[in-house]
């Protein structure tokens, strides 16, 4: 059968060939576009089906040769203002996409998750430069977000796992068919941002993974929430990634009462717009469920008890993560007055402590102070908590993405633009229109690619040192992080 997805007319050397517009999956035949002597690209594949609230199953077969030129629906979401995102409402969405170098041998392959939470889906990164470039395999997908992914009920089994669930279909596709597009299955990468990088992590914890080697890009594995630090009025939060499962199903029973529902089977019959209109139901949904069949307690207390899978481990943050956040959900003035007042509200005990180590006068403007505050007691902390935690199990080698132009947002005050988060995601998916800096992007490729290939990117690990290596324009080399960001002071 793989044998058959190679048009061997054309060998390129040992073991490699190009490959043909035609690949035979194990659920039927799949038509894509082919560059010859550049990339291919096959869209909208069926990796999975599932009904609402239940766990995927291996896509139904089909017969004759399905077109792959188009990507499938996005899962059912309601769009964002902050994302590459449109409202979706079905639920037919379990989607993948491949972008192969057209030469084919046995490429390493890396599989993407997306973040941005509740929104957003495969197709909507450009993979060609990647694949093309750095000579791998490429396979983006969608899986089930928000309340369609994150849900719970009493009795509900696999309440707030299905998008996890979803993700693990995946990754069995790939184990079955990724030879047929030039892959190795025995070389796989799982990579992802945000909410994607902090789902990467819970495939290290929870199950035996079906993946070699991970890349995770501003991970909120161990971060908390501190009063305020997301939007006005939020209180404080644990953890911004997990809830126990016990409570999202104690909060499914009250929506699903609200809804006019006595049991799931109800809710199941409920149109799908009938839940998105539930005021905030895909954030309340976001968080993943531990406790439960995948996660057996909170992630930070299984990475600390190195009960995790030692792959080899890419892993970091950009330099400026919480402008992104300031920027979006307080788009209003902000005063001296206004900072004192958030320091007080977020952090009681240390307040004064706090202004005197980030004073106004050494920012732009109290916005930025307040960005900087949450950029590194937020995110610095829990990614260099996070390092070292994995780094006393397994090879972990760091980065922090540096490049402060990287992020202009005209909605933002220019103070708050630069190295943001997620923003160094466009230097591995470069589209057409990539305006930013082209040599970064180049480098990243080449390392990141490099370390899918032969699990290094080719700078020391974290463990020597604590080494982490800094991206920037003309400046890659290594940054002393923990001073940097005034670790010290916040532990």
């Amino acid at each position: 059968m793989l044998l058959a997805a190679l048009l061997l007319m054309s060998a390129c050397g040992k073991g490699e060939a190009v490959l043909s517009n035609v690949v035979t999956t194990d659920t039927g035949q799949v038509r894509g576009e082919v560059r010859i002597g550049s990339h291919a690209v096959f869209r909208g594949i069926p990796y999975a089906r599932a009904a609402r609230w239940e766990p995927p199953v291996r896509a139904a077969s089909w017969s004759g040769v399905r077109d792959a030129l188009r990507p499938g629906s996005p899962c059912p979401q309601v769009g964002s203002s902050y994302a590459a995102a449109e409202k979706s409402t079905d639920e037919d969405c379990l989607f993948a996409n491949v972008t192969t170098p057209s030469v084919v041998g046995r490429k390493p392959v890396l599989v993407w998750v997306h973040g941005d939470g509740a929104v957003g889906a495969g197709h909507y990164f450009d993979a060609e430069r990647l694949a093309r470039q750095g000579d791998v395999v490429v396979v983006t997908f969608n899986y089930r977000l928000g309340v369609f992914g994150g849900f719970g009920l009493p009795g509900l089994a696999h309440s707030g796992e299905f998008g996890l669930l979803d993700q693990r279909a995946a990754l069995e596709w790939v184990q079955r068919n990724i030879a047929a597009f030039g892959g190795d299955p025995g070389n796989v990468t799982l990579f992802g941002v945000s909410f994607g990088a902090t789902a990467v992590s819970a495939h290290l914890i929870g199950q035996k993974p079906l993946f070699h080697k991970a890349i995770m890009h501003s991970s909120f594995t161990m971060v908390d929430v501190p009063r305020g630090a997301w939007y006005p009025d939020l209180e404080a939060l644990p953890s911004l990634a997990w809830r126990p499962v016990a409570e999202i199903q104690e909060i499914g029973a009250s929506i699903m009462r609200e809804l006019g529902c006595a049991d799931v089977s109800c809710l199941r019959q409920l149109p799908v717009e009938k839940l998105l209109e539930y005021p905030q139901v895909m954030n309340i949904f976001q968080p993943v469920g531990y406790g439960g069949s995948l996660l057996p307690r909170l992630p930070g207390e299984s990475l600390a008890a190195g009960e995790f899978s030692s792959v080899p481990i890419l892993v970091g943050a950009t330099r400026d993560e919480h402008n992104s956040f300031v920027g979006m959900f307080r788009p209003g003035p902000l005063s001296a007055a206004d900072y004192s007042r958030l320091v007080r509200e977020a952090f009681p005990e240390r307040a004064a402590e706090i202004e005197r180590a980030y004073p106004i006068s050494a920012y732009a403007s109290p916005k930025q102070a307040w960005a900087a505050v949450l950029t590194d007691r937020v995110w610095a902390r829990a990614t260099f908590r996070q390092n070292t935690l994995y780094a006393a199990k397994a090879p972990v080698y760091a980065f922090e993405f540096a490049d402060r132009g990287a992020s202009t947002d005209p909605s933002f005050p220019p103070e708050l633009h630069g190295a943001n988060h997620s923003s160094d995601i466009d230097y591995l998916f470069p589209d057409v229109g990539f305006t930013k800096d082209r040599g970064l992007s180049d480098h990243m490729i080449k390392s990141w690619t490099d370390f899918a290939r032969s699990g290094s990117p080719g700078w020391p690990s974290f463990s020597e040192g604590q080494y982490v290596q800094s991206l920037a324009p003309g400046a890659i080399g290594r940054v002393d992080y923990a001073a940097e960001h005034k670790l010290a002071f916040w532990d």
